[in-house]
């Protein structure tokens, strides 16, 4: 991909974010999703866990002014459409019965990591729409100019789909669970909110828990002991290992390099019988906010799942006054424990008018279809009271 120059800017396509210093990248980032983050994506690129090998080949874009770093975004060419989960294979069969090629692509997002954030990160003095303008544009001339399918740019902010939207990039609508801190005063108080049948049935499952010896336990940064990461690791490999499905994205020298960058970030759920952890959830917590990411047991233990992935997460949010919690994708088991939908946004401009043509039709039918739902699922929370807005 060329480097080329952009209205008084400098582009520049590089070969990974760790060629940029964590200083410029980060200030970019700010208060943004941590998953943005130097020390997040950095540590992707030299644990190996991208790569060309992978079909997530590193080609982070930045936009300078007289050498100054203004605006970035973090890109890959994609040679599949593994760890994405804005599922576009319907569209790579559709273009391959068409006899158009679908690889490579390029894809504005975090690997692996369905979390909204910005996905074009602009220095908080400039012109933040015009920034992201002029890389839209800028990804969609390399994608013409080197015979790649589209760009897609995943779980965007809702500022970036309305400047992208207008350049000719088509929205796609999707929804997540997410469950927002009422100004809980403990977790009881989240209980009473619930209707009685999941208020019970939430009781029934925690004590089911501690019944069989099992205590659950909050770890975060710096109280997180070093022996922790391995078993952690053990854990997010337990769940890959038991599901047909399952893909292992991430590897031991990830969570070594989050130990040592991103400790203070984290916050591990840990649930251990007697001195053994027999298993857990590997989070994140920036701001306000609790993301949940890796579970995993290292034994059978009946309702765990929900303990740590949900009941002890929630405790801790209310603890430390956290206003939001965003478990990752899919899961309706959520939303009948007090999560509620929540629309997610991406964007995709398609280089074949054919493709584009059919791509825009699907996406125009599954916007109205995804509204409806949220709106029903919403009208029928978990949770007494008004419905959510």
């Amino acid at each position: 991909m060329d480097v080329g120059a952009e209205a008084g800017f400098e582009v520049e396509f590089l070969d990974g974010v760790r060629r940029i210093p964590a200083g410029d990248w980060n200030a970019l980032v700010g208060q943004e999703s941590p998953f943005l983050e130097w020390e997040w994506l950095a540590s992707l690129e030299e644990a190996g866990c991208v790569g060309s090998r992978f079909g997530w080949q590193p080609r982070p874009i930045v936009l300078r002014s007289e050498g100054r770093t203004v605006a970035a975004c973090p890109l890959y060419v994609k040679g599949n459409s593994e760890g994405e989960f804005v599922f576009d294979w319907g569209w790579a069969d559709a273009a391959q019965r068409a006899g158009i090629d679908y690889y490579p692509k390029l894809l504005v997002g975090v690997p692996f990591t369905p979390v909204t954030g910005a996905r074009f990160l602009t220095a908080p003095d400039v012109d933040r729409s015009a920034c992201v303008a002029l890389l839209g544009d800028a990804l969609r001339r390399v994608c013409d100019e080197n015979q790649l399918s589209g760009v897609h740019v995943n779980f965007c902010r809702d500022d970036e789909v309305a400047t992208l939207r207008e350049r000719g990039y088509q929205v796609r609508l999707g929804l997540q669970y997410h469950w927002h801190n009422e100004d809980y005063s403990g977790f009881d108080d989240y209980l009473g909110r619930l209707r009685s049948k999941r208020r019970n049935q939430v009781r029934r499952e925690r004590r089911g828990v501690s019944d069989q010896g099992v205590e659950v336990r909050a770890l975060r940064g710096e109280a997180i002991p070093d022996d922790c990461f391995e078993p952690m690791y053990r854990c997010y490999r337990a769940t890959v290992d038991s599901h047909y499905y399952g893909r292992q994205y991430l590897n031991q020298a990830f969570f070594e390099l989050l130990r040592e960058r991103f400790r203070d970030r984290l916050c591990f759920v840990v649930a251990r019988r007697g001195d053994d952890i027999v298993g857990g959830t590997t989070n994140i917590v920036k701001g306000d906010a609790f993301y949940g990411r890796y579970w995993g047991g290292l034994e059978f233990i009946r309702n765990l799942h929900f303990e740590v992935c949900y009941y002890a997460a929630i405790e801790y949010c209310i603890e430390e006054g956290l206003a939001r919690f965003e478990p990752g994708a899919g899961g309706d088991y959520k939303f009948l424990r007090g999560f509620d939908a929540r629309p997610t946004y991406s964007l995709h401009y398609l280089a074949d008018p054919r493709l584009r043509g059919a791509v825009g039709r699907f996406l125009e039918a599954e916007r109205a279809e995804a509204g409806e739902v949220i709106d029903h699922l919403n009208q029928r929370s978990a949770l007494k009271g008004a419905p959510v807005d």
